[in-house]
Formats: structure tokens, sequence, C-alpha cells
């Protein structure tokens, strides 16, 4: 019988399994990932970037966590010798109708207490020799990581702790029991006293296992990626991004340097046909099928269908993808970008259809889940993995745990 069963093997879950280890250093922690190997999915498909929190609400629970995990992230790195970059990044207005929008992203820094300063086009040069923008805010604190080599530390930190790992292990079913939970899994079953559900692009059928109604539907949507030749990775020094289109809940594309020198640039946001289907042919007619018949994926589409159209046509046009580019770096041209691997982010959509901008985590008997952890979810992950120890009953106790 374990204390703890965690399910999903991404940066989430692991950092959760480590921070058990430490508050409960003799319970029994097991996490299991359905997987080969740890961070295949989010976490190892993401643009490793460390966020500040200049984007999210004050007071939500994102803006509280990727700022925490700006800080505790970085502590991590320096303690287990993961490489890491503050390098900063530039938020550039393109055009001058772009200004309002730059300036409430500067309002919002000030609220959230994020440093950031405002840059004229000349003083944007200096950060960025090839930029080009009217207006543009720098983020100091922004920085970027290899979140895989994070995981490898996490999962050093969890084995040392004496927890225990098992990757190709997938839950087929989850049986409630008098003491806590019985997994049914593709390898036997065991027993937990208390289950935590990180799973990712999974976590409503997880969360269904175990008895509960999440109150949303997670929506696949593919992040397609470009990065740059190397022999152009001169152009761009950091990371740049656009100001975000208020009518669209995704960033833009924009360019990131990643921690082996690449330039990635992407991504877009179109609906993948899989879960975890990480190529355009990618398909799952039972992925697909309970997206058309859910209610909130059409209202959300008739809401942002002409985004959507544009999204979906710059996924096939590469003339496309490099205008987008060129608002932020002219000099780009089509063949100085080569295709990288793509990322599928899990998206909680309510059946009212809009889109849950918060972290989600849904309480149960002797259960918790983690139903929306969209970006900055790598960032936040060890404070996100605070707010759920510090919710979860002791050892040997059952409860129904109450989250803030």
């Amino acid at each position: 019988m374990y204390d703890f069963a965690i399910i999903g093997g991404g940066i989430v879950g692991l950092a959760t399994g480590a921070a058990l280890g430490r508050r409960y250093p003799f319970a029994r922690i097991l996490l299991v990932e359905k997987e080969v190997g740890f961070a295949q999915h989010q976490t190892g498909r993401n643009s490793g970037v460390i966020h500040s929190g200049i984007y999210y609400k004050p007071g939500s629970l994102k803006a509280e966590l990727a700022m925490a995990g700006n800080q505790s992230l970085r502590a991590f790195c320096y303690e287990y010798g993961v490489p890491f970059d503050i390098c900063g990044k530039l938020i550039v207005a393109a055009k001058a109708e772009e200004l309002p929008q730059l300036e409430s992203i500067y309002e919002r820094a000030l609220q959230n207490g994020v440093p950031a300063t405002r840059l004229s086009p000349e003083e944007a040069k200096e950060v960025e020799p090839n930029v080009s923008c009217v207006a543009a805010i720098r983020v100091p604190t922004t920085g970027i990581v290899d979140y895989r080599q994070v995981c490898h530390a996490l999962v050093h930190e969890i084995q040392q702790q004496g927890g225990e790992l098992k990757v190709g292990t997938e839950v087929l079913h989850v049986v409630p029991t008098p003491l806590g939970h019985l997994l049914e899994t593709s390898w036997g079953s065991l027993e937990t006293r208390f289950l935590i559900n990180c799973a990712g692009l999974q976590s409503d059928r997880v969360a269904k296992l175990g008895g509960m109604e999440p109150k949303a539907m997670i929506v696949p949507f593919r992040g397609e990626y470009f990065e740059l030749k190397p022999e152009r990775r001169h152009l761009v020094r950091h990371l740049i991004y656009p100001v975000p289109n208020p009518a669209f809940p995704f960033l833009g594309v924009h360019f990131t340097r990643m921690m082996d020198g690449s330039i990635h640039a992407g991504p877009n946001a179109v609906l993948s046909m899989k879960r975890e289907g990480y190529n355009k042919t990618d398909f799952s007619w039972r992925d697909l099928s309970e997206v058309l018949l859910y209610p909130g994926f059409w209202k959300l589409s008739s809401k942002y269908y002409r985004e959507g159209a544009q999204e979906m046509y710059r996924s096939l046009s590469k003339a496309a993808f490099t205008r987008s580019l060129q608002r932020l770096v002219p000099e780009i041209q089509a063949d100085d970008l080569i295709p990288s691997k793509s990322g599928v982010r899990a998206q909680a959509l309510l059946r009212d259809g809009s889109m849950v901008d918060d972290f989600l985590l849904l309480e149960g008997k002797n259960s918790l889940h983690v139903c929306n952890a969209p970006s900055p979810a790598a960032t936040a992950s060890l404070e996100i993995a605070k707010r759920i120890v510090s919710k979860v009953p002791r050892p040997g106790r059952l409860s129904l745990v109450k989250m803030a």
C-alpha cells in the first residue's frame, strides 16, 4: 500500500513527487508514467522559457505561481547544476495601433511586480539589432532552460528520497476502496491511500476514471515550430515576442533562443486531431470525435473563426508563417527556416466555449486532480507542487481536500 500515487511523469508530476518526499520522508510514494521515459509530451516539447509572470491577471494563480516559480526554479537549477540563462526578452509593438495593448502589458507588469522597462525603437535595437518596432518592453527576469534536464534532476531527487518510479505503466482503471484507491495498470494492480492526477493531456480522462466530473474537457492544440539555420542565428540574440492579440487567447509566433544555441520560431496554434499528435497527419478518431461532439468547441470556433482560419493558413503556408516573423525581424526569409519539432498544448475548455485561463485543481475523496496546467506550468511547477502538497492529508489520514 502506497501513501501517495502520482499519475503523470511530466514536470508537474515529478515536482509533486519530489515535494512530497521532502515533506514526508518516510511516506511510500509512487509515480507512474505510461510512456517509456519522462517529460515525453508538453514538458519535453515546449520552448524552454522561464516566464516572468508579466501577462497574467493580477491576483490569479498563474500570476502568483509564475512569479514565485521564476525564483524557485532558478534556485533549484543552481542547487542541481542545471544550466539556465536569465537573458531577458523583448515584447515589441510592430505598428502604432499596438501601442495601447503594449502599454496595458506594461501596466500589468507594474501590478504584478514584474520588472519591466519601456524602450524606444533605438533602445530596442541596442538589445536586438535586427528587430523592427515602434516601441518595446524589456523584461529582464525572463530566462531559458532545458526542462528535460530539470526533470532529470527531479527524478534523481525522488530516487534519492526512496520514491518509486514506474515508466511504461498506463493506468487503466481506478477503483475506490475503504482505504483509498486501487489502480489497475498495464503492469498489474496497486493500492494507494491518496491519488494525485498530473496526467496533462489525459488529465480529464484520468479524473473520470477516479469518479470525478471535470468542469472542462481537454482540447489539444498543436503548436508548430521552425528554427533558424545555424548561419542565420545571429539575427536573434535572446527572446522576441509580439504584442499578443487581445482577441485571441494565444501569444502569437515569437523567437526563442534555446539552451543549445538554436533559435526557434513559433508556435502557431491549430486544433490537433490527436491528443498526442505532433505531426499534421496524426489522427485519433476517439480524440477528434470527442472534440467535435463537445458544445464548447463549436462555441469557441464561432468566436474565433477568423483567427482560427489564419492559424490554419499559417500551418499550411510557410510563406505566411515567414511573414508573421518578418513583422518582428524583417531580414528573416523563408529559406532561413527549417522545420522543428511540434508540441501539443492541453487546453481545458468549458462547455460554454470559454478557455480555462488559470490552473484548474479539482478535489475528490482521497484524490486531487490537476486538470489544467497550461503555460507557465513548467516555470511554476515547483510552486504548483508546493500548493498540492500543502493540501493533501498526512500519510495514513483520509480526508476530503479543499483547494484554495
